[in-house]
């Protein structure tokens, strides 16, 4: 018998209505916590960053399409014990089209009508070469019309600013984002952006072409270590004059950090006077930075607290 309990609004709401709304849209990136300790600081940043009222956020898979279990539970309890719109992630990553059919369906079950459709990165070797489940889908653009068939999703995608590591050029990556659109995306966010220009010159290629909403996803570098190995991992390349200001002072953590909200508050502000429609932070599963940054921009109540 079908259940009469109708899901609040915040967790069905369009993100590309927020996208739409009066003023810039600031959303957060999580990632599925890998133990106790490590969840306990993900809900605590989770509630922190609450307070900003952000137009929704999202939880990642992790590399290779790992932590696909964990990750659907932590939407699943955001959905349902926050006031936070959350965006499901879902890759084509070592999975049939059954088993991707019943990963929608649990995000549907929790009331979740946003997800971001991804190929993913080959398991063990994101620079790797991609093979395809042999029972499962080869390219985003077919998880896109899959999540279209299964029910009434709002369905984002990944955007590649530097060029997609597998990519010939960025010509190709705008005419896979349009190939994405006419499959039934209707938003796309972006590999975190060091460069402001090259976010704007592929947010212009695409609306030459394409409505679609492009949400840079922005990072503030706490640790110059570890900025450096998720940029090997994902293939966005460090601009020097990024790098340089950095390593300038990496032996001092705490200038390290500052100089890195400072970073992220010019690239910032330079997208969102740019027109970009709000920012996406990837947190990893911190809170701080993250508010410096959102209140410096003076988006949502973070300019308030």
């Amino acid at each position: 018998m079908p259940s009469r309990f109708v899901r609040p609004e915040h967790v069905t709401r369009s993100i590309p209505a927020r996208l739409a709304g009066p003023g810039p849209a600031v959303s957060f990136e999580f990632f599925p916590p890998k133990d106790d300790a490590a969840e306990t600081a993900l809900w605590g940043a989770v509630r922190r960053l609450e307070r900003v009222r952000p137009a929704f956020v999202s939880v990642t898979y992790g590399a290779g399409g790992s932590t696909q279990e964990r990750t659907v539970r932590v939407t699943e309890r955001i959905a349902r014990e926050t006031t936070l719109t959350p965006m499901a992630h879902l890759t084509c990553v070592g999975a049939s089209r059954a088993q991707l059919r019943r990963v929608i369906g649990s995000y549907a079950a929790a009331g979740i009508r946003n997800i971001l459709a991804l190929r993913g990165d080959p398991p063990g070797d994101p620079g790797g070469e991609w093979v395809p489940h042999p029972g499962g889908l080869d390219h985003a653009m077919d998880l896109v019309a899959l999540i279209r068939e299964l029910g009434e999703f709002t369905i984002g995608v990944a955007a590649f600013p530097d060029v997609h590591p597998a990519s010939p050029s960025l010509e190709h990556d705008v005419d896979i984002l349009v190939r994405k659109a006419d499959a039934g995306a209707s938003f796309a966010i972006s590999q975190m952006v060091f460069d402001a220009d090259s976010y704007l010159r592929l947010r212009d290629l695409v609306a030459a072409r394409r409505d679609l909403p492009i949400t840079p996803g922005l990072m503030p570098v706490t640790n110059v270590r570890q900025i450096e190995r998720m940029s090997q991992l994902m293939g966005t390349p460090l601009p020097e004059r990024v790098v340089g200001r950095l390593r300038a002072v990496a032996d001092d953590p705490a200038a390290v950090r500052a100089v890195g909200v400072e970073i992220a508050t010019e690239l910032g502000r330079r997208m969102l006077d740019e027109g970009a429609p709000g920012l996406h932070f990837i947190t990893m599963n911190h809170s701080t930075a993250t508010l410096e940054v959102s209140a410096a921009l003076g988006l949502g109540s973070a300019a308030k607290t």
